[in-house]
């Protein structure tokens, strides 16, 4: 893969020019880190207050449901309300809950009953705060180095992805309630860095512009007009559900790597720490041309790791294979999220990026359920070859489908302008 240059400040000059840039990628590094060291300690305490691994799924149900019923009102918030308060209230909400669970925990006998309620408000919270954040950004920087704030912020996330769990492992296994309290501390944090984001604009309400449809479901209707949004989201949406193989992982390390729980470790970092080195890249030299065909291409390479690694039983070839799927993931994503975020009037932003949040869960967490159904029906192998195929095909049909998606080109331009939607 190749990209582009345009004449922009280097990446240390970037985050130095731009304090709410920092602001930001502090705040979501610290959402994310103390996520996952959270879901360590939940996923321990829970089984071991039930040994039922029942309970387990019943973690994964507390915190996608009020996703799903909270996301699309939520968007219409970010377009109704100052986004930078609703952050703020997002974060000291889950700093709220963190730390009263903390004191429950250090005081009561394991029951994982109030696990359920706070991991059901927290998921809520952090519902709410999704949109008001992916539609600041735009606010964050200018145009033309947009792109690159993406690759950065992304970067910074998947670098939490991977640390947050070994770091939350080791906290809670020294001391229980002190992993809530660190995550409460980092929770503080985020909340003190909203103060520097920008306030943003809020909507002028002309009830002539159909921008100002104050329904909660004017950013599916806008999605659904929209061919190339539609073409964008929807293409992410089927690429996850079919080609993803992280629900696998475990069979392939005991089964058919033979490498054990290190080696799974291994596999499940490995798709973070490729989107991680590439997302770095993509912080310092912007893609500038092409910006759908390139996304078609990088989602077909990511289908093509995917093969790799189905029909691979060596573990280093399996692990390249990862890293390679992560970092074709990361560079399709930061074209998606910026042809989204431009292509939208910041006056629907906010709801827009409720349906990518939507699409983007519902995907994640229906693609695990795929993986492990056709794998129960056809066997391991078939199925993660089955997905990297099938995103194949999606590539295929997409690219005639959507002309719109070809079609894309600069991610900015010039004059920094958002990038037209049709």
């Amino acid at each position: 893969m190749t990209a582009d240059t345009p004449r922009t400040l280097p990446l240390p000059n970037l985050l130095r020019g731009h304090p709410a840039l920092r602001s930001f990628i502090v705040i979501r590094s610290a959402d994310e880190l103390s996520s996952q060291m959270l879901n360590v300690a939940i996923g321990w305490y829970v089984y071991s207050a039930t040994r039922n691994p029942m309970s387990l799924a019943y973690v994964g149900l507390a915190q996608f449901l009020p996703s799903i019923v909270v996301l699309l009102f939520a968007g219409h918030a970010a377009d109704r309300f100052e986004r930078r308060k609703l952050i703020r209230l997002s974060l000291f909400l889950q700093t709220f809950c963190l730390a009263a669970f903390g004191v429950w925990l250090a005081a009561a006998r394991p029951s994982p009953g109030p696990v359920y309620l706070l991991l059901f408000v927290l998921s809520s919270a952090r519902a709410i705060c999704s949109p008001a954040m992916s539609a600041i950004l735009p606010s964050v920087v200018s145009g033309q180095e947009f792109p690159r704030a993406v690759a950065a912020s992304s970067s910074a996330f998947q670098i939490c992805t991977i640390v947050g769990p070994a770091i939350g492992g080791l906290i809670y296994a020294v001391s229980g309630p002190g992993m809530f309290a660190v995550a409460t501390a980092l929770y503080l944090l985020a909340a003190a860095q909203s103060q520097r984001l920008p306030v943003g604009s809020l909507p002028s309400g002309d009830p002539q512009s159909e921008l100002s449809d104050k329904s909660v479901l004017a950013g599916v209707r806008y999605v659904k007009s929209n061919r190339l949004l539609l073409s964008l989201i929807s293409l992410d949406l089927f690429a996850v559900l079919l080609g993803g193989v992280m629900a696998l992982l475990p069979i392939y390390a005991k089964e058919i790597l033979n490498v054990g729980p290190v080696g799974l470790g291994c596999l499940r970092c490995a798709p973070g720490a490729g989107a991680a080195l590439v997302g770095l890249l993509l912080a310092h030299r912007t893609i500038n041309r092409s910006a759908g065909k390139r996304m078609l291409a990088c989602v077909a390479g990511f289908g093509v790791a995917t093969v790799v690694f189905a029909l691979s039983a060596s573990f280093w070839l399996s692990l390249a294979a990862l890293i390679v799927a992560g970092g074709f993931d990361m560079v399709s994503m930061v074209i998606r999220q910026t042809l989204v975020q431009l292509s939208t009037p910041d006056r629907m932003r906010g709801r827009v990026s409720a349906v990518n949040w939507l699409f983007i869960g519902a995907s994640s967490e229906l693609g695990e359920f795929e993986s492990g159904a056709t794998a129960a029906l056809f066997g391991t192998v078939p199925a993660a070859l089955l997905g990297g195929v099938g995103t194949l095909v999606i590539v295929a049909l997409w690219a005639l489908l959507f002309p719109e998606l070809r079609g894309a080109d600069q991610l900015v331009d010039a004059g920094a302008e958002p990038v037209a939607a049709d």
